[in-house]
């Protein structure tokens, strides 16, 4: 009887329709992203919108794929802020390429889950070849490419929060080791209790959490005035916890912070950390991608100091997300404190010297195979093609900070050395947070803010892959005729629009 019932089930797809549909899906994400800007960047919905727009429970009988694509427009689309619209300005940029998303289909279509050799060779191996490519644009020291030999090596990670924390417990398992090797007496909670990482206080908030998460104390070092860590404050910090029988053991350098794209003092804190025997990791998850071009990679110098090294090209560099590129000098610093080989995982080359076993270098055991995307990408579009998109996006930055120095009202808050401008009022927080407000409720931009020290800051971020010269031009005109209003409706009020020292 149940092999009857099976018999009369109805495939939700078959190959045929499959391609009819396909093709159909294709067309619709090609009009959606050549028509994106004429969407409204930031959704006008209010949380709990979409439940009452669908069914209390899934469907019993299959529903046709006509009309899941007319609730696409009718239930997602309106809950959806478009990343990709050139009038999509906040956070950073996600990266987005036609050939991202034709590698990301063909991955989902081989399905493999790539956590050994063995379990599909080519996932490992193409990955493999990847880093050591994108290594190589970045001119990274040989110590990090897996070519030729050399200790280190390259991984695909989720997110640099992930590579963070990573390096994180890589670099306490072997501070412990270290510890326990010299007094065999000492244990690992005795060790675990007086660990200090430390990291900028302008760092991202994933740093922190990889503490958290890591069970060791933490010290956010204050910055400079241009916001970046320097190697006198990090001595100072180190001196005074090894004098409280602390054991700084995990330095994070942050070059380009979120709040502000400043740099970390790299060149300088890289001497302290070698002399003091601290696994120096460096987080350089938007301003990495633009090292491949010459002129921005004297921003890396001092990487030859660091343990590991990450960045996300998932946000500048053309390859959808998820896909975070990590680099460790000795790759057995990461894989011996992950590494566990129950029978059901071995296979018969993993001892072999000339293989990688991915599962050894991350969280989870299970992976995709992100790089095919950078295959595709990096295929073509070329180096070449890379660094125009990098440079286009920077010079668009400056365009947008051009136009601001011109308005007296306006101040220019950090330098603007990559895609990001912060910017704001003259005038007192609450004049620049009813600012932004404005903006985020006209919906024809979007913008997110940061605190610098003190001072509530505007972020311009070049973002979409296809933002021109018009669509800034359009965005800082509409921010002005904002502020025009919203001043005149200030001094209406008879509320002081420009702060005083107290104020700000």
């Amino acid at each position: 009887m149940l092999p009857s019932l099976l018999r009369g089930s109805p495939a939700a797809m078959n190959t045929s329709e499959f391609r009819r549909r396909g093709r159909e899906m294709v067309d619709y994400i090609a009009d959606y992203l050549e028509g994106i800007e004429g969407r409204q960047v930031f959704p006008d919905v209010e949380p709990g919108y979409l439940r009452p727009l669908m069914p209390s429970c899934a469907p019993q009988e299959p529903d046709t794929f006509e009309d899941i694509m007319k609730d696409v427009e009718k239930v997602i689309m309106p809950g959806v802020t478009h990343w990709h619209s050139p009038n999509f300005f906040a956070y950073f940029p996600t990266a987005n390429s036609f050939p991202a998303l034709l590698g990301d289909m063909l991955s989902g279509a081989i399905g493999c889950i790539g956590f050994s050799w063995a379990a599909s060779p080519a996932c490992t191996e193409l990955e493999t070849v990847m880093l050591d490519w994108l290594g190589k644009m970045l001119q990274l020291p040989e110590s990090f490419l897996t070519e030729n030999g050399g200790e280190g090596g390259g991984v695909i990670q989720g997110s640099a929060s992930e590579a963070t924390l990573m390096a994180l417990l890589a670099a306490r398992c072997k501070a412990t080791r270290r510890l326990q090797a010299g007094c065999p007496g000492l244990t690992e909670a005795a060790i675990l209790e007086k660990l200090v990482a430390y990291f900028s206080d302008q760092a991202h908030s994933s740093v922190e959490r990889a503490a958290l998460i890591g069970g060791v104390k933490f010290k956010a070092i204050p910055s400079d005035d241009k916001f970046a860590m320097r190697a006198s404050a990090l001595q100072e910090a180190l001196e005074m916890d090894k004098a409280a029988g602390l054991i700084p053991f995990f330095v994070v350098v942050t070059l380009g912070t979120t709040s502000c794209c400043s740099f970390d003092c790299l060149p300088e804190l890289g001497p302290v950390c070698n002399k003091e025997d601290l696994w120096l990791h460096i987080d350089a998850a938007y301003a990495g991608s633009a090292f491949v071009c010459p002129e921005f990679r004297h921003l890396l110098n001092g990487v030859e100091f660091a343990d590991s090294f990450n960045f996300n090209p998932h946000k500048w560099l053309l390859v959808n997300f998820d896909c975070s590129a990590m680099w460790v000098k000795r790759r057995v610093d990461l894989i011996g404190t992950f590494k566990m080989d129950p029978v059901y995982l071995k296979h018969s080359h993993q001892d072999s010297g000339l293989i990688t076993d991915y599962r050894h270098w991350q969280l989870p055991l299970g992976r995709r195979f992100r790089s095919l995307k950078m295959w595709f990408v990096f295929r073509m579009y070329g180096v070449a093609g890379l660094q125009a998109h990098i440079r286009k996006h920077v010079q668009l930055a400056h365009e947008f900070e051009s136009l601001v120095i011109q308005d007296p009202r306006f101040e220019i808050c950090t330098e603007v050395t990559l895609g990001l401008v912060c910017f704001r009022l003259q005038g007192s927080n609450k004049l620049n947070e009813a600012l932004l407000d404005r903006i985020n409720s006209s919906r024809k931009i979007y913008l997110v803010p940061c605190h610098l020290r003190d001072k509530f800051v505007l972020r311009f971020a070049i973002c979409s892959r296809t933002v021109e010269s018009a669509h800034v031009q359009m965005a800082w005109e509409h921010i002005r005729a904002l502020a025009t209003s919203l001043l005149g409706a200030w001094r209406e009020r008879g509320s002081a629009p420009l702060a005083s020292a107290a104020e700000i």
